[in-house]
């Protein structure tokens, strides 16, 4: 397994930096709430991905082969989730007064988010298949994918909310903002809709 560290740190690092759920959120919350009030959101992935990637390296895969009708309300529980989260983004902003309105993720529901979002799947199954070896410790192996995802994953949450923020100070104007948010809902809204249709 060892030798395989550095193809895993690189399959980590573009799973983790490229666009995706997570990270349209991260940057529209830095945007919206400042980077200080999306930490919490940053450490709900940080923690809820490495415990979902965890489950499904010990069995969960298996539980949907055999029983496809959880992986089928999970599908559409998660469709259904990635909307209400796109809702809450494109309505999310500054009113006329200048106050900030809704407000941004919390540890658990940024966590729990991982267990809908089918990027986090993809990005587990495509580790835990890959990165595990053949009569290795499953669950030590495991264990190294999900320290080598929080190791690598967080300075990229971390870029993410600190560009989103960054971008708060040229969408000073409500108007701007919600231009910006109602997009950033709409790319959510686009990551959902060819998992709605297959």
């Amino acid at each position: 397994m060892i030798e395989l560290l550095p193809a895993l740190a690189l399959f980590a690092l573009s799973t983790s930096i490229t666009p995706g759920p997570n990270n349209i959120m991260l940057t529209a919350s830095g945007a919206t709430f400042g980077f200080r009030r999306t930490v919490p959101h940053m450490i709900g992935i940080g923690m809820g991905f490495p415990v979902m990637l965890v489950a499904v390296g010990l069995g969960l895969a298996g539980v949907f082969a055999t029983s496809p009708e959880i992986h089928a309300w999970l599908r559409y529980a998660g469709i259904a989730y990635l909307l209400y989260l796109a809702w809450r983004v494109a309505t999310s902003g500054r009113g006329a007064d200048g106050q900030v309105r809704g407000r941004p993720l919390g540890v658990l529901q940024a966590a729990l988010f991982q267990w809908v979002n089918p990027k986090s799947w993809v990005m587990a199954i495509g580790a835990v298949t890959t990165y595990t070896t053949f009569g290795g410790s499953l669950l030590g192996e495991v264990a190294l994918i999900a320290a080598v995802y929080v190791v690598i994953g967080t300075p990229c949450m971390v870029l993410w909310a600190a560009f989103g923020t960054a971008l708060s100070r040229r969408l000073a104007n409500p108007r701007a903002l919600r231009a910006f948010n109602v997009s950033m809902a709409l790319l959510m809204v686009g990551s959902v809709l060819p998992m709605a249709l297959a």
